[in-house]
């Protein structure tokens, strides 16, 4: 099981009240929100191994030379960390170095590299697993990594983590027309304002789908703008043809990397802390103790734990 931890501790933040206190008045509710994400996560899907894929670079140097749009409006411009630091909320970003010393201290492995993303984390990992891997994530853009095949799908965030849809190939298609390994070049057809990638003007993810399902990739969209038999309507050629240089660089940034330089680790569940002095005081520092005993109990009461 692979988690896209930042995406999972923004959705505990949001969905749990920040009334939910340190015993100093500091809000822990994104720390103790996602240790009960994990304990749920663990409880309900049994992983044998589990990773917190970390965001070491949010915005990679690379995919902004680029495309500098990319993911430019998250940036705040006059935050106090620096021109590039992102937009988060005033009480999270204190809570993220608990959350890291937390999954630590329990022994959870935490791994992210420099000048990557958590999503090309996932991917590194997704593409070198040798069983079934479950992805958990409410970003859409790692529908890309679900392949049958190799068991890779996507568990994605309904309500909590009580209730997630599971995305597998079928899955995929059903909603957007494209198999997992589509949807990348659905996504950079279309495009995605959150991520700040402008697409090809005019085309929408219904468009999108409907150009990959003639053409079947990327490369077969392009050839179809040179072959005046094709079937494109004369604006979608136009646009696509003006769109050459953003398609060009695109896939680059949109796909996932999947051979990120890792360093070793663990992914081994353990059943007991690996510093239970330090998960003591972390509980007692933060008032995390009814997560943290749950989430203990939980990796503790597994089958051959």
């Amino acid at each position: 099981m692979l988690l896209d931890t930042a995406s999972l501790y923004f959705r505990a933040y949001f969905g749990v009240p920040d009334s939910v206190r340190a015993p100093d008045g500091t809000p822990v509710n994104a720390v103790r929100g996602l240790l009960d994400f994990i304990a749920r996560l663990v409880h309900d899907h049994h992983p044998d191994d589990l990773v917190a894929c970390m965001d070491f670079d949010w915005r990679p140097a690379w995919r902004v030379e680029l495309i500098p749009s990319y993911k430019a409006h998250r940036v705040a411009e006059e935050a106090a960390e620096g021109p590039d630091a992102e937009v988060v909320p005033d009480t999270l970003s204190p809570q993220v170095p608990v959350i890291d010393a937390v999954l630590d201290a329990v022994g959870i492995a935490r791994v992210g590299a420099t000048g990557y993303e958590a999503d090309d984390v996932i991917g590194t990992l997704a593409t070198r697993a040798p069983g079934p891997v479950d992805i958990v994530t409410g970003d859409r853009d790692l529908f890309q990594l679900v392949d049958d095949k190799r068991g890779v799908r996507v568990l994605y965030p309904v309500k909590g983590v009580g209730q997630l849809a599971v995305y597998d190939e079928a899955a995929v298609r059903e909603k957007y027309g494209v198999g997992g390994s589509g949807y990348a070049d659905l996504a950079l057809l279309r495009g995605d304002p959150s991520d700040g990638l402008p697409g090809v003007p005019g085309v929408g993810e219904k468009t999108a789908a409907k150009l990959l399902a003639a053409h079947g990739d990327l490369p077969g969209v392009l050839a179809a703008v040179d072959d005046p038999r094709s079937g494109l309507t004369p604006t979608q050629r136009r646009r696509l043809d003006e769109a050459r240089p953003y398609l060009a660089v695109a896939p680059k940034v949109v796909r996932v990397a999947d051979d990120v330089p890792l360093a070793g680790f663990d992914a081994t569940l353990p059943s007991t802390p690996r510093d239970p002095e330090a998960v003591a005081e972390l509980a007692r520092r933060w008032g995390l103790g009814g997560a943290l005993e749950r989430l203990l109990t939980t990796l503790g009461g597994r089958p051959g734990a």
